[in-house]
C-alpha cells in the first residue's frame, strides 16, 4: 500500500514483471494466455519473475480459457497448479468456480481455498458472470476471500462502475472489491472516484515489434482471432507511471 492505494499489474511476462514494478505497481498478477483473460502462467515463468522483482507476485490458476465450471480432472490440475505455484514462491493466489446456474461454487472453492492458505487469495473476474453479484459477495465474504477482482459485471469498469461502488459500498472493508477491466490513463480518475476503491487492477500495455527480421506473411501460430506473431504487447513503463500518479493524486 502506497498513499491509500495499491495497483496491481496483471503481466504475462519477465519483462512486463519488471516493467510494471519499475512503473510502481505495487503487486504483479501473474498470467499466461492474457488474450483469454488470463491462465495458469508456468512454473518457469514464476522463478524467472520471483528472481526479478521484489513486489508481491499473485499467481493466476485457471487451466484453460473459456467459462468457469471445472471438471474433476480440471480441478485436480488447479491443486497441482496451486501447489506448485506455493513451492515456487507465489506470495498470493487467484482463481474463481462457478456452478452451472451461475452462482458461486462454494464447494469447490473451499476445497481451493484449503490448499492455497495462508496464502491470501483473490476471487478473479468469474465473478462477473454471477447471476446476483450482490449474493456472491456475501459468498465470497463468507468463505475468506481477501479480495474480488470486477468489472461490475459489464464490459469494463466503467461501465459497470455504479455496481462497483454499490459492492464496495456492501463489503463494507470485509472484502477489497477491486476495479479491473479497460482501466487506462483515460478513465482511472472517473473508476477512482466512483468506486472509493482502495486498489485497482489494468494491464497498461502497449504493442512493440518484434525484432525478427525474416517473417513468412503466410503463416499463423494460432488460431486466427489471436495476436500477430509479429507484434509484441508487453507492460509500459510509462504508463504504469502515470496510473500511478493519476491515483496518488486522487486517493
Amino acid at each position: 500500500m502506497d498513499d491509500g492505494f495499491l495497483m496491481e499489474v496483471c503481466v504475462d511476462s519477465v519483462e512486463s514483471a519488471v516493467n510494471a514494478e519499475r512503473g510502481g505497481a505495487g503487486r504483479i498478477e501473474l498470467c499466461a494466455g492474457l488474450v483469454e483473460g488470463g491462465t495458469t502462467p508456468s512454473m518457469g515463468l514464476l522463478q524467472v519473475v520471483k528472481q526479478c522483482v521484489r513486489v508481491p507476485v499473485f499467481v493466476m490458476i485457471r487451466p484453460r480459457g473459456g467459462d468457469f465450471l471445472y471438471s474433476d480432472r480440471e480441478v485436480e490440475v488447479m491443486k497441482a497448479d496451486i501447489r506448485l505455484a506455493k513451492l515456487h514462491g507465489a506470495d498470493g493466489l487467484v482463481f474463481g468456480a462457478l456452478t452451472e446456474d451461475g452462482r458461486i461454487d462454494t464447494e469447490l472453492c473451499t476445497a481451493l481455498l484449503a490448499v492455497c492458505r495462508p496464502l491470501p487469495v483473490t476471487f478473479h473476474r468469474a465473478f462477473d458472470m454471477v447471476h446476483d453479484p450482490l449474493v456472491a459477495l456475501e459468498t465470497l465474504i463468507s468463505l475468506g476471500f481477501e479480495r474480488v477482482l470486477t468489472s461490475g459485471c459489464d464490459s469494463s469498469a466503467l461501465e459497470g462502475l455504479s455496481l462497483i461502488k454499490r459492492l464496495a459500498e456492501q463489503a463494507k472493508g470485509r472484502i477489497v472489491v477491486m476495479p479491473g477491466g479497460g482501466i487506462t490513463e483515460r478513465n482511472l480518475q472517473r473508476i477512482l472516484e466512483g468506486s472509493t476503491a482502495s486498489e485497482f487492477h489494468c494491464s497498461a500495455r502497449s504493442a512493440r515489434d518484434s525484432g525478427m527480421k525474416f517473417r513468412n506473411p503466410n503463416v499463423a501460430m494460432g488460431a486466427s482471432f489471436s495476436a500477430p506473431e509479429y507484434s509484441i504487447k508487453v507492460t509500459d513503463v510509462a504508463k504504469v507511471r502515470t496510473l500511478n500518479a493519476i491515483a496518488k493524486n486522487i486517493l
